[in-house]
Formats: structure tokens, sequence, C-alpha cells
């Protein structure tokens, strides 16, 4: 909402030098969104000045241009250049001289052109900033004018004139208005309010026909209970829009259009009721508020041909439509320039019933966003009867009695509250007298009981139906200020789960480790969902969705990889060719045979129960928390003395040994297939017997279908499992000052064994003393039988208590060789 502040101070007390920044400043404390400032932009010497001379000046280009004498109430006259022609000697017009700057910006100066040197400019409206107008020069007489020449033309078209923007928002419609603004002026700042309605004189109107015609109100909603018409005749239609108004509407945001239309925006603008004016003369019989019937047809003043839906609500009169109801008249009544008997509509229609319309047409309107948020049903007449007064005034034209008055004038609900309720819920000591004298200021009607008091809000609030919305405008008006910045104290035992907390030590985890967390969208395609099917493959099928926002990605994942292989491409073809990359997200599991079941919500405002929200869970699939990371490029990049190190299986599995360290379990890996990776360089993850996850390369059709090198690393965890699979407090190793012994063990074993498997039959038999095991080494080739391979480990053994000898270190070595021969026949290597 933009608010001229000359328009504004008509209806609050402005200071006399007032300035932008002390409006927005006062409406932000008491809860409007500052959003920008408005002016025209332009600077003087801006004069009137008067024709004096016209000579035309054919040029060679078959343009011509006037060289004109312009008196500017200097001893002399200026001589100026003109491209235009819609001007005479003797007219007054707008004379920008040498040292002005037009809107642009647009500096003025003396400058030689066609022969001539022009000592100034003749404006146009649009080189003003007053509208759109160029196809000629600005004319006092236009305008309805005759000032005196020489006096500075700035202010006499009300071009010294700013205005503030703040945001409305949905709740507060009543602030649309010059009338709101000004009431929550008064109430930042103390300043004394005077309601525009007030000001208007009373009329009356009758004779004219309107039906409300909504037998079958949609949703149970009423369209319309308001509707209020009057007649003024004998206008003309054809005379300007005051200059004054034509600046006000301009820094409010809404362009001149001819006088009777600038009048009915003005009123909107000034009161907040929108209007709509007829040409009586077009109007068929009475007015009708109904719903459309399905397929019928309506032009709108944009000259667009509409097919109606049986949802919108339309006026009609005795030949069809002739407007949607609070969005956009029709063309047929449209007021011309030959229009002089005219119509003025001041009406209220439901909010979700504009809303609707509105979106439904593509056809926002100044006159719907009001309608959405709700408009004073009371303040009808006022907005008809002042715009009868502008037509009567600015238009010449004269009121007939015939008209209507149709006003919902039903009793606003009362809500009852404890007068503590405030401080109980705000946390503020207020005053029982702050408390009453602010609902009384907001307009409410209050009736004082002990300690409770019952208020009726004005018919401007509709948004004040309980108490709750009652204690937040004290809060707002008594001020923000006085709440205290001071953060709740957190009952204890409550706090982050053990779930939240494990899931933060993981990501900790892995962007200490060098990896970037990444944000994505659950959505997949049918042929992803199909080529990425999770850590198990034999999972069963993937949830399809029923209304995608895209037609082409309409199942939910079932794996966290393919939206980090699409987050690897993206980068790749940006020029970072290193990605590490994870993401900690829900996946959908739908468990085989389950039937995802449909539940039925309330609609609107209504709460589902808690059978309703028991159900709704019961309809979803299962949604685990996984941890997934993806790693392309070079793990050690080239520099002198250093080879180039790729990342690989071996990196995915030091991400994954670093998830299940931040969570505290035991990672075991195991030799797997699966359908995303390459075979022979794919491992299962596993905690005691339970698969937790899977790691490996992905296979190399699905990196060549993304644009990505042959070698990209991937893993993916079941962070649920981990977290369940862990103890519940973890265990803190302590710091043993006594010094390690180290071995390296290489036991030959049949290639079939997997390597994990040994390592673990390795842990358990060297015992306790085994502090650290790592295989090292993987060798097939001379001096090793075909079909064996020697596995090489590297162990480290360390006593808490004192410092090993070689022989204790050295038993527990042979300890770990005994089982694995056991386990697996593994023989040392010579």
């Amino acid at each position: 909402m933009r608010v001229p502040l000359r328009w504004l101070g008509e209806s609050v007390d402005l200071p006399d030098d007032v300035s932008l920044e002390h409006v927005h400043a006062a409406l932000v404390s008491v809860g409007f969104e500052e959003e920008a400032v408005h002016t025209f932009d332009l600077t003087g010497p801006v004069v009137v000045g008067r024709v004096l001379e016209r000579v035309p000046e054919p040029q060679k280009n078959g343009k011509t241009i006037n060289w004109c004498q312009v008196d500017v109430g200097e001893a002399e006259p200026r001589g100026i250049v003109c491209g235009a022609h819609n001007f005479d000697v003797g007219d007054l017009v707008v004379v920008t001289l040498p040292g002005a700057v037009l809107p642009g910006p647009f500096p003025i100066a003396a400058r030689k052109t066609y022969g001539h040197v022009s000592d100034g400019m003749i404006a146009s409206a649009r080189e003003l900033g007053l509208g759109d107008e160029h196809d000629g020069i600005l004319r006092f007489a236009d305008l309805g004018m005759d000032p005196e020449v020489g006096a500075d033309a700035i202010a006499l078209l009300g071009l010294d004139d700013a205005a503030v923007e703040i945001n409305v928002t949905p709740d507060r419609g009543y602030a649309m208005s010059m009338r709101g603004v000004a009431r929550e002026y008064a109430h930042a700042t103390g300043a004394t309010f005077s309601d525009p309605v007030d000001r208007v004189l009373p009329r009356t109107g009758d004779g004219f026909a309107v039906t409300i015609d909504d037998a079958a109100p949609i949703r149970g909603r009423v369209g319309s209970s308001t509707f209020v018409t009057r007649v003024v005749r004998g206008i003309d239609a054809s005379r300007p829009t005051p200059a004054w108004m034509v600046a006000r509407l301009s820094l409010a945001g809404v362009r001149s259009i001819s006088l009777p239309v600038d009048i009915t925006n003005y009123v909107m603008f000034e009161l907040g009721q929108p209007l709509h004016g007829y040409d009586l003369g077009t109007l068929q019989g009475g007015l009708t508020v109904r719903r459309a019937t399905a397929g019928e047809r309506l032009t709108t003043l944009d000259d667009v041909e509409r097919t109606l839906d049986a949802e919108d609500l339309v006026i009609a009169d005795g030949a069809g439509a002739v407007g949607l109801a609070g969005v956009m008249g029709g063309a047929r009544t449209e007021i011309t320039a030959a229009t002089t008997d005219v119509l003025i509509e001041a009406a209220g229609f439901d909010q979700v019933s504009i809303a609707r319309t509105a979106r439904r047409h593509k056809l926002p309107s100044e006159a719907s966003r009001r309608f959405e948020r709700g408009v004073d049903p009371l303040v009808a007449q006022a907005a008809a009867n002042r715009a009868v007064e502008l037509l009567v005034d600015l238009a010449g034209g004269t009121p007939d009695a015939l008209g209507s008055t149709l006003v919902d004038e039903s009793a606003r609900p009362t809500v009852t509250m404890r007068l503590d309720r405030a401080a109980g819920l705000i946390g503020v000591e207020y005053t029982d007298a702050e408390v009453l004298d602010t609902l009384r200021a907001i307009g409410a009607t209050v009736s004082l009981d002990g300690d409770r008091v019952a208020v009726t809000p004005p018919s401007w609030r509709p948004d004040l139906v309980d108490d709750v919305s009652l204690v937040e405008e004290i809060a707002r008006i008594v001020g923000y200020d006085r709440i205290p910045s001071v953060l709740p104290v957190a009952p204890p035992g409550r706090g982050l789960t053990r779930h939240q907390q494990a899931r933060r030590r993981v990501s900790a985890a892995l962007a200490a480790a060098g990896l970037t967390e990444v944000v994505t969208a659950p959505f997949v395609s049918a042929a992803t969902a199909a080529a990425f099917p999770g850590i198990d493959p034999a999972g069963g099928p993937s949830v399809v969705l029923a209304n995608a926002l895209d037609s082409a990605q309409d199942h939910l994942r079932r794996s966290g990889l393919p939206a980090l292989v699409d987050v690897a491409r993206r980068n790749l073809s940006r020029g970072l060719v290193d990605v590490a990359v994870y993401e900690t997200s829900r996946v959908f599991l739908p468990e085989p045979g389950v039937e995802l079941g449909t539940v039925e919500v309330p609609v609107g405002a209504e709460r589902p129960t808690a059978e309703t929200l028991a159900a709704l869970d019961a309809a979803l699939p299962p949604q685990p928390f996984h941890v997934s990371a993806l790693l392309v490029g070079n793990a050690v990049l080239k520099q002198p003395g250093t080879t180039v190190e790729p990342f690989g299986i071996a990196d995915a599995l030091d991400v994954a040994r670093t998830v299940a360290w931040a969570v505290g379990v035991e990672l075991t890996v195991a030799q797997t297939s699966h359908p995303s990776l390459h075979p022979g360089r794919a491992a299962s993850l596993l905690v005691g017997d339970v698969v937790v996850g899977v790691a490996g390369e992905l296979l190399p059709e699905r990196t060549a279908d993304a644009d990505l090198p042959r070698v990209v690393a991937v893993v993916e965890m079941d962070l649920d499992a981990l977290v369940a699979a862990a103890p519940e407090l973890v265990d803190v190793s302590a710091i043993v000052s006594y010094p390690a012994a180290t071995q390296d063990l290489s036991l030959v074993v049949d290639v079939s064994v997997p390597a994990g498997d040994v390592l673990t039959e390795v842990r358990a038999g060297a015992g306790d003393l085994l502090e650290y095991a790592r295989l090292v080494d993987d060798y097939r080739g001379a001096g090793v039988d075909e079909g064996q391979k020697s596995l090489t480990f590297a162990l480290r053994f360390r006593a808490t208590d004192r410092t090993l000898t070689a022989a204790e270190a050295s038993e527990a070595r042979d300890g770990a060789v005994r089982r694995a021969g056991e386990r697996f026949g593994a023989t040392l290597r010579d």
C-alpha cells in the first residue's frame, strides 16, 4: 500500500517537518513492514509559462518543429524548441528551465538544436512523471487551471508530494486505505485522528432495484450482503481530472484514466471501499448479484471475453452479466466520454469467492485485493456518497434520489476475555487501563464485568475473532519494545532427541572431513527410481505422486544418490571438477504389498482430530533418514612431488566409517553386488548382522547417463538403523600414555574369502590388547599360489596399565593368525 503524505495528513495530524523516514518508522512500530518510498524524482526550476509566439519550421527529415517564445515571468521571454503541436499562442504550459532535472534522470540545459538555442523545455505529462500520456505537451487549460505566469508548477501539480509504501498482511485489509493507515499512524504516535467518513454528507437513495440471488451459496458462504447504489445525472465525463488528484493517484500507483474512473479509484484509496461506476443509460433494468451459469461469457473492461465458472459471482442486469463482482466491470456498461448519467455501486462481497475468481481468471485488481482481505461493510454508504460529492464538484453532475441501500448491519460477535490474558500470553505486565484503552483505541466496544471484559470488535476488523487476536492488538499498540528479548528456559529433560543428536554428529563429522552438505528435493522420475532402488534393491516399488509438481518427476526417492548425481553434474558443468557432497534426508520406502491409504481431511480452519492425524500417519509409507555421499574427481590434487589420487571405493568406505564413528557403532564391510554399483567394487555395510548401507563406485552406464567421469564413489547408509544399533551412551576412550607396539600381519587365503571377514576374525583373535587393525594390502602375484591372495594388516597393540613386551604383542598376533586359520584356513605368508 502506497501512502502519499499530504493525503494522509488530511485524516491525521502530521508534524510540520514530517519526513518519509518518520512515517515509515511510526508504521513499522505498529506492525507494518517497510517496503519503499516514492517521489516524482524531479527538481526545479519548473514554472508556468505562456506561449507568446509559435513559428512552425519544417525540417529536411520531414519533421516540423515549433520555435516558440515563452513568457516565464522574467524580463525577457525564452526561446524554446518544441516538437509537439497540441498548443497555440496564449496557452499556459509547463516549462522546465535549465538546471531542472526530470525523472529518468533527465537534466535540462540550454542546448543548440535545429538551428536554435533552446533555453529550456515545454514538458508533457509523461516527462513530468504524471502518467503515460506523451501525445503532446501538458496544457493547464486541459486541467481546468489558470495559474499565474512564473508560478512554481511543481507545487501547482502536486509534484512536491511523496509516498511511503508498506506491506499490508492479508488479515489487515482495513490498512489498504488512507483511513486505515491514518488510524494506525495515530496509534503509533498519539496524533489526532479525523475519520474521513465523518466528513461525508449523508445521502439516501431509493427506487433502484437490487436483488441478491445466491440461494445456493458456495461452501455455505453468501456471496454478498451489502449493496449500495447512488445516481448522479448530467455529468461531463470529458472534464479533466484535477492535477492534485492525478498526482495523488500516481503516487498511490494508479494511472489517471478519466474523471469518473479516477473518482472511484480515489474514493477506494481514501476509504478502502472499492467502487464501480456504470453508464446508467446502458443498463437494462435493475441489478442482480448471482452466480454465473456454467459457460456464461462476459467481456470485461480490458476487452477480453471470458468464459465464466459456476462459482464466479457476477453483477447482472436484465440482459445478462455486466461485471465480475469485486474484480472487474463489463465493457457493455463502461463509462465513456459520452456518458451523462452514472450509477455508483459500493458493495461488499465474500472474501473467498472474490479471491478464487481473481485467481481463476488471472485478473488481480486493486478492488479484488481489498475484497480478499475484507472490507468494512458499514463504509459502503459513505463511499458511495463521497463519490457523488466528487462527481458533483468536479464533473458538474446533479445528485438524484434514485438508488438503493442494502447494508449488512448484523451485530459483530462479542469476544470475552480476562483482563490478565494479555500478560499471561505475552509475558508483559499490562495494566488494566492499558488493556481497556487499547481496545477502545482500535474502535472496539468494551464492557467490563469484574476481571472479565466483553469486546465487540469494530466493523472494519473482521480478523478479531478471539481473545488471542485481541491480545496481539494490545501487544502491538502498547509497543513491541515492551516485550523483553529473553529466551525462555527449557524444562529439564527436554532438548534434542537421541536421533537428532546423532544426525548432528554425523553432519558435523562429514563436514569436518571435507565434504559439503547439500539439500535437494525428494522427487525423481520413474526411470531414476528404477535405476537407484536404494540400500535394499528388493525393497519394493516407489511411491507415485497423484498430483506431482512436475509430471516428469512424479516418484518419491528410495535413495538419496540420484539427487547427489544431479548436484555433481551441475557442479562439473560449471567447472568444479572435484566434488565431495553429502546429504541427510528422508527416503520413502513403501512396504511390498501394502496399499497406501487415503484419508479425508477437514477443509478450512477446522482442526483434524487425533484419529484423523493417526490415520494420516498410518497411510504414509515408512520414511527413514538416510545419509548419502558422493565423491568424484581427485582426493589429492596434483602438485610438485605428489601424484594425483582420484576418489574411489576406499574413500567411500572412509566416509562410511566416519558416519559409524560419529554414531558410535562398529562397522563391518562385506563384498556384495548392487544394481546401481560397479560389479566387484560394491560393499555392504553391516552392524552385527544387520545391513545398514552400501558403498562402492557407480556403474559406468549410470555415470555416462549423467555426463560424469567413469569413476564416481558413493555411499548410502540408513541413519535410523545406525542409531537403533548404537549404545545409549557412547563410550569415551581414555588417553593412554603407554607406548604402542605395532606389527604387520600377512595372511594367505583363498581369493573367494572377503577381506572384511578376515579382518573381523583377526580382531577377534587378537584379543583386548588390539587397539587398531586395518587392511593395507591385497596382493595377488608372484610368490602367491594361483587362486589365493595375500592380505596384509597393520596391527597396533597397547595396554592401559603397562608397557607391552614384544612377546605379549607377538602372542596377541599369533592369536589372530590361529583364529583366521580356523575360520578360513589362512596361513602366514613366507
